[in-house]
């Protein structure tokens, strides 16, 4: 990516602390540096936009008023997200996520070792565990940490929307979804890896985000035999995790009225992880499902 951004964004992504590089306007920088935001300097008028176009170029991905909007990883590992007008009513705005290749490990994620001991007795039991928390709480690296902690002898697959879970696990397979082309053509969805991945041979499924219709095909699995498996949802709590799962469910199978009893026979613990007024993620809530 170097010498595609601006010199001042590609700055801010080598420093260390830095986990979010912002622009709003077309012009205002925005760091998240140790868990906190804050103003880090300005972009020339139509300096943004130029830098967007050189950097999608390769990747053969387009962005103008006809595609107002992408998400996409870079070949280091950073995430991007953009928007342009006529979406982004204020003008050109980007999101890029740095990919670190710092692991945190439970006890990161705890404040008594009695918590960090259940989330590795549910592991170590096969439960199937739903991560929740809201955007940037640490439900990615947490996912993370919890797969290092499973037993090498067992064979991992991972499918994500875009990589962020890394992990040092041996034995792991990843498989990403991709977008569909200019044209519409070619994607390859999420509910279309996770059945690909269950020919696979898995012994534990980890699904980056629970989002749409991969949703009901999980469910599935995991009240089939799949157990030990992983996934994330956004929530505010892990009693919201249940009813925004089951309202999925509901949206994607019209009519059944047995959603909740589907959700419970599949999940058996929601682990809810937050961000702190300090910055730091913690785990704040473990619920068994009974």
């Amino acid at each position: 990516m170097v010498g595609c951004l601006p010199p001042l964004l590609e700055h801010l992504l080598t420093r260390p602390e830095v986990t979010d590089v912002l622009v709003n306007g077309g012009t205002d920088i925005w760091v998240e540096a140790d868990g906190v935001l804050q103003p880090a300097g300005h972009l020339s008028p139509g300096e943004l936009e130029a830098s967007l176009e050189r950097v999608l170029a390769p990747l053969g991905r387009r962005l103008d008023r006809l595609s107002p909007s992408i998400d996409a990883r870079l070949p280091d590992g950073t995430r991007l997200c953009a928007v342009v007008p006529p979406i982004a009513t204020d003008g050109p705005a980007m999101a890029l996520r740095v990919l670190r290749h710092r692991r945190c490990s439970i006890a990161d994620f705890t404040h008594e070792p009695r918590m960090e001991h259940d989330v590795i007795d549910l592991v170590a039991n096969r439960s199937n565990i739903l991560v929740s928390g809201a955007t940037g709480a640490g439900k990615t690296t947490l996912i993370a940490a919890i797969a290092d902690s499973i037993r090498h002898s067992e064979r991992l697959v991972v499918l994500e929307d875009t990589k962020e879970i890394l992990t040092s696990h041996p034995h792991c397979l990843r498989l990403e979804a991709r977008p569909p082309t200019p044209d519409g053509r070619g994607e390859v969805t999420l509910d279309h890896l996770l059945r690909t991945a269950l020919r696979l041979r898995p012994d534990r499924l980890i699904l980056g985000e629970i989002r749409d219709r991969e949703a009901i095909t999980l469910l599935n699995a995991l009240n089939t035999g799949h157990s030990g498996s992983l996934a994330s949802i956004h929530a505010n709590s892990a009693a919201d995790a249940l009813r925004r799962l089951e309202l999925l469910v509901t949206r994607l199978v019209p009519g059944i009225t047995t959603a909740r009893e589907l959700i419970t026979s599949a999940i058996d613990a929601i682990v809810h992880v937050m961000r702190e007024s300090d910055g730091r993620r913690r785990i704040v809530e473990i619920v068994q499902i009974p």
